[in-house]
């Protein structure tokens, strides 16, 4: 990581680098929870791999550095069955954390959770905000992904899913679908490109996501 995201006083979204506009919302941020100081240097990225260097001036953000691109990389997915409660919050600030740039969510055969289609956009929005601020909290300068739950039809042919007695994580896996808390359904497993073990312990689906992403992160990195 570049020192200057690391030692930032804060790191933000902006859609525009060339002229910084920040919502009413993080302006609250800077000003009243986090107290930022005019002067301090804070980064600002667009989400696609783009960033740049900045000062607070007490009300809004002044451009002091160059835009600088990061590199292309290859994508990290994990799609998982929807947890309960609290628990998915948890799991998407920790997987944007960890770096994962897709997440997309699963309607398993044996979910508990399912959301209704009338309050999708509302769950995602909230998701969404849940990504940002994980993506301020670790500099990160890629967006992540969160999409609407989809049948495990659509998703297991062409990916590999994490079941016990299956092989270990390799050099290349990128991706991996995580199954609800009472487990794949038998049709499930016989669909699925194929399978991965995460550990010889049953994990909750929240840690099975972030355990699946830490070691799929080492490999990529």
């Amino acid at each position: 990581m570049d020192e200057a995201l690391r030692r930032s006083s804060a790191h933000v979204l902006a859609a525009d680098l060339h002229a910084p506009v920040l919502s009413d919302e993080v302006t609250h941020h800077l000003q009243r929870v986090l107290r930022l100081r005019a002067g301090e240097k804070v980064t600002v990225t667009d989400g696609h791999g783009s960033w740049r260097e900045c000062e607070w001036s007490g009300q809004a953000l002044e451009s002091v550095g160059d835009i600088r691109i990061s590199g292309e990389r290859n994508l990290l997915v994990v799609a998982v069955a929807i947890p309960k409660g609290d628990r998915l919050e948890w799991m998407v600030q920790k997987l944007v954390e960890i770096g994962v740039d897709r997440i997309q969510l699963l309607a398993a055969d044996r979910s508990v959770v399912k959301w209704d289609v009338k309050r999708m956009n509302k769950h995602l929005e909230r998701l969404r905000r849940v990504a940002e601020g994980a993506i301020g909290q670790s500099r990160r300068v890629w967006n992540c992904e969160i999409l609407e739950p989809v049948s495990t039809q659509e998703i297991l042919p062409k990916m590999a899913i994490a079941e016990p007695g299956g092989r270990n994580i390799g050099h290349g896996d990128l991706a991996l679908a995580i199954g609800p808390e009472g487990g794949w359904s038998d049709a499930e497993i016989a669909s699925a490109e194929e399978s991965v073990s995460l550990s010889d312990q049953v994990l909750r689906v929240e840690t099975a996501a972030v355990v699946a992403a830490t070691l799929m992160a080492a490999q990529r990195r």
